[in-house]
């Protein structure tokens, strides 16, 4: 007698879907002064509207740091280049409305979001650190990642 497959398993814990989600999420990594920024985006149909031009993702990063001193993130500067090449710098303080402390025991991690009026394109940007006891400031790359929906026909990433 032979053994039926089991049935495919339904997730139902949003934590564990998520955790699969962002486990098969296109993945961006670059590391500067011993900091590693990790870039995973997620197209999010719900709030996309491409018969009005608009596209929306999220991005969720983590940087995570090899450093043996703390250091902070003061401020960044992204460019966003949507898929026509029309390119937006944005500046601010922190982050989602922090400016972290990163240490070596533990990742600093945040999500966002961006908006295009194209169906694809990318961005890449700086975080602008110090070092709070030397007052030393220093910049980290954020690697350029893809913001490619599945309106997009033929993609230019």
């Amino acid at each position: 007698m032979q053994d039926k497959p089991s049935p495919p398993q339904i997730v139902t814990d949003p934590e564990t879907a998520l955790a699969e989600a962002m486990e098969s999420a296109p993945r961006f990594s670059e590391t500067t002064q011993d900091l590693t920024v990790t870039v995973r985006t997620f197209w999010l149909e719900d709030q996309s509207q491409p018969e009005e031009h608009r596209y929306a993702w999220a991005y969720h990063i983590s940087i995570e740091s090899t450093r043996s001193d703390t250091v902070q993130l003061v401020s960044r500067s992204w460019e966003i280049v949507d898929g026509l090449g029309r390119t937006e710098h944005v500046h601010g303080d922190g982050v989602v409305g922090e400016q972290p402390f990163i240490s070596r025991s533990e990742p600093y991690v945040y999500t966002s979001g961006a908006m295009l009026t194209t169906p694809s394109g990318f961005m890449h940007g700086t975080y602008h650190m110090v070092e709070p006891t030397s007052g030393q400031r220093f910049d980290i790359k954020i690697p350029v990642f893809s913001l490619d929906s599945p309106h997009e026909h033929s993609l230019v990433h």
